[in-house]
């Protein structure tokens, strides 16, 4: 009996250690990215941190931005672009640091600059899941433009509608995780298994009232002031959410704010593009997304290079 329990007990452990080791090795589980609550901001990518996700690579700098270290200032030489924006243009899990719309804006332009006098091209990720206009204006304003030439902000339909940046969901909701999980096993259940807990606070976030088009496009026009402030061209980049794609199209009040929006940019003299007809004149948008929201390595690519285009045309340089 005694060596049966002790067979058994091995079993277990060795099937315990088999999985866990899988649930790493396979998909980066028990290595998490965490997050770091700010009170402007809301939340951060926490600073230097590397992981694998399901088996792409993430990598973010001391800035909280995804990409490799950076200087504070760019080189006399350099081309640099700051592109802020939220889960779209971070890429998440499901994107490899390769394949972010940064990452194959950088690697173009590179190309397209290569007979210029530019020495040097980088394109900064400053990004979080969830970010909306008032926090990537707040990040602009503890951080500052980090000397770039021109400024992307990448919004999607959704974020006419965010909310006021919160802490609230750092460290209490799993997808926003404040330290490391002890296990990876702990991971998955803590993600997957576990009942979640609502947060009750966040009710009254979500609840905001108001005008909450009009305090994003306020947000935006700040947006717009920092960077002239600064020199620095500014673009101001939508896309569509999929159900936005084809027919019907935007819900009645998506086409309010999209119109809201469009007579904003127009008054700000504001360089826009607008993503839904770009999508619609393509044979298989669908084939665009990764979800209902997110952009796949096609979509990402599509979408890098109308904004690569926009920005040689507006900094004056010629592709080569």
């Amino acid at each position: 009996m005694k060596i049966a329990l002790i067979v058994i007990s091995a079993v277990v452990v060795g099937l315990f250690v088999v999985v866990e080791i899988g649930l790493r090795s396979l998909f980066g589980f028990g290595n998490p990215l965490i997050y770091i609550g700010d009170e402007q901001i809301g939340y951060l990518l926490a600073p230097n941190q590397r992981t694998r996700r399901f088996g792409n690579r993430i990598e973010i700098n001391e800035y909280s931005m995804r990409g490799s270290p950076i200087e504070k200032i760019s080189a006399p030489s350099g081309l640099r672009i700051l592109l802020l924006g939220d889960s779209i243009a971070n890429g998440g899990w499901w994107t490899d640091q390769t394949n972010t719309i940064s990452s194959l804006m950088m690697r173009s332009l590179v190309l397209s600059t290569n007979n210029s006098n530019y020495h040097e091209v980088e394109v900064l990720n400053a990004s979080a899941n969830s970010w909306g206009p008032r926090n990537e204006l707040a990040y602009l304003e503890k951080f500052g433009n980090f000397n770039a030439q021109a400024v992307v902000l990448l919004i999607n339909t959704d974020d006419l509608f965010a909310t006021h940046p919160t802490s609230l969901p750092v460290g209490r909701d799993p997808n926003y995780p404040d330290r490391k999980p002890p296990l990876a096993l702990a991971e998955v259940w803590q993600r997957y298994i576990l009942k979640q807990k609502l947060i009750s606070e966040l009710q009254a976030v979500q609840n905001e009232p108001g005008d909450r088009v009009g305090i994003n496009l306020e947000a935006i026009a700040k947006i717009q002031a920092l960077t002239r402030q600064s020199n620095s061209q500014f673009l101001l980049v939508m896309t569509p959410l999929l159900r936005e794609i084809g027919e019907p199209g935007p819900r009645d009040y998506e086409i309010k704010a999209r119109q809201r929006l469009s007579d904003f940019t127009k008054a700000q003299q504001i360089n826009y593009i607008d993503f839904l007809p770009n999508f619609n004149s393509t044979t298989n948008p669908q084939g665009l997304f990764h979800d209902h929201i997110h952009l796949n390595l096609q979509g990402n690519k599509f979408v890098s290079e109308v904004i690569e285009r926009s920005l040689l045309e507006t900094l004056n340089i010629s592709k080569h």
